[in-house]
């Protein structure tokens, strides 16, 4: 009899470890399908901001007599950032590109039709909307990315997360250029 409630409580010591396991497991693909969802969430707005891009050049070129360079930065960079293959690239496209529709925005200045333009400004509008979907994006996507990776460095859920093949995701930081304030020097326009 004595052995038979050994080996009860050791059956029953195996089952709770087993649902312990289980249900570490299972927090930890919540939480990897969260940041997934929230990357998905930021490539999402970066893309509804490349698909405005091309309605801004071609309603500030109508007015606007600028640098032919301007206008290919920024379709390029667009193009980069909408092909990049992680949203890493398409991050660092996308910095590049604020500073060059920093200039478009500028340009807007010095043509008062352009500023008055009614399609002009509902693409202006919708811009400065996407940039605060995307930084609401990005925070979002660190603040999963955050609670994820404390999961899985927690003990004991590290050695589950070790075994079980969960890996540390990295953070969307600000870089050293988009620490920079952007610069617009009279000549950086042909009139």
């Amino acid at each position: 009899m004595n052995g038979t409630v050994i080996a009860v409580i050791a059956a029953i010591v195996v089952v709770l470890l087993l649902v312990y396991i289980i249900k570490i497991y299972n927090g930890l693909v919540v939480l990897k399908n969260r940041v997934e969802n929230q990357d998905a969430q930021v490539d999402v707005q970066l893309k509804r901001r490349a698909d405005l891009i091309p309605n801004l050049i071609e309603t500030t070129k109508g007015y606007a007599n600028y640098e032919k360079s301007t206008l290919t930065a920024v379709t390029e960079l667009r193009n980069k950032m909408v092909n990049a293959s992680n949203t890493g690239e398409a991050y660092q496209a996308n910095v590049e590109l604020n500073k060059e529709l920093a200039r478009i925005m500028v340009i807007s200045e010095n043509y008062p039709e352009l500023k008055a333009n009614a399609n002009f400004l509902k693409l202006q509008d919708e811009l400065s909307d996407t940039e605060e979907k995307i930084a609401k994006a990005r925070q979002f996507y660190n603040d999963v990315v955050t609670k994820y990776n404390t999961q899985i460095m927690l003990f004991p859920k590290s050695i589950f997360a070790k075994m079980l093949g969960f890996k540390k995701n990295a953070l969307l930081e600000a870089t050293e250029n988009e620490k920079e304030s952007v610069k617009i020097g009279a000549d950086t326009f042909q009139f």
